[in-house]
């Protein structure tokens, strides 16, 4: 009886897992989402991290109570959404696909939204103990993401590309013979129909319905 009331007062204490909150809003996810192309992706992350930076900056200028929570949860998120440009930067460099424009968006927002951010930090408000790790952790991760916008594009895939192979390698070293040979055939797979996908874009058009044959010009007999 005693163990059942502890398990119950565990459970109305909160002892269950947490429920993970968003770093984007319902709508930003929903522009994500219509935004397929990688350059108009990394334009929209950017301008989200600014909301946020602008955010923080207009909750620092006024002292109201219960703004340092929404201070730590803007940050919180502003240095998610740095990540997730990061991520989709590698996965298009990956991919071998041009992203220097996005690059561009990105290193200028950053560009603008660090100085902001080091202000605060180098001027600290009566409450940053309560958001000062979040605030160092987004002038970390502003610093790092700015350096990698800015740097060579060639370069920057060959160190995507090795990371992979590196990471790839990892995997197969952990996998059991049977997992390995599965993996290997499926990337063979893969690499089979990219290539069958290619060769029948290079296929010069023709007007011919299918199984219609090219006749003889007649005048060739002659």
């Amino acid at each position: 009886m005693k163990k059942l009331l502890l398990f119950a007062l565990m459970a109305a204490v909160g002892f269950s897992q947490p429920s993970r909150r968003d770093f984007l809003t319902a709508d930003e996810i929903d522009q994500i989402r219509e935004a397929q192309e990688p350059n108009a992706r990394l334009k929209l992350y950017a301008a989200f991290a600014k909301e946020r930076v602008d955010m923080v900056k207009s909750l620092v200028s006024k002292d109201k109570a219960g703004r340092s929570l929404l201070i730590h949860d803007a940050l919180e998120d502003y240095a998610k959404i740095l990540d997730a440009i990061d991520d989709v930067a590698d996965g298009a460099l990956a991919h071998h696909t041009d992203i220097q424009l996005g690059l561009n968006d990105v290193a200028s927002a950053e560009k603008a939204m660090l100085p902001i951010l080091k202000k605060i930090h180098d001027n600290p408000p009566k409450d940053v103990e309560r958001y000062g790790f979040v605030l160092k952790t987004a002038i970390d991760t502003t610093e790092d993401s700015l350096a990698s916008a800015q740097e060579d594009l060639g370069k920057r895939t060959k160190a995507v590309e090795a990371r992979e192979d590196r990471e790839k390698k990892e995997r197969e070293d952990a996998m059991s013979a049977t997992e390995r040979q599965n993996a290997q055939a499926a990337d063979k797979k893969a690499a089979d129909e990219k290539a069958a996908e290619k060769a029948k874009e290079r296929k010069a058009p023709t007007l011919m319905r299918p199984g219609e044959k090219k006749q003889e010009d007649p005048t060739k007999k002659q």
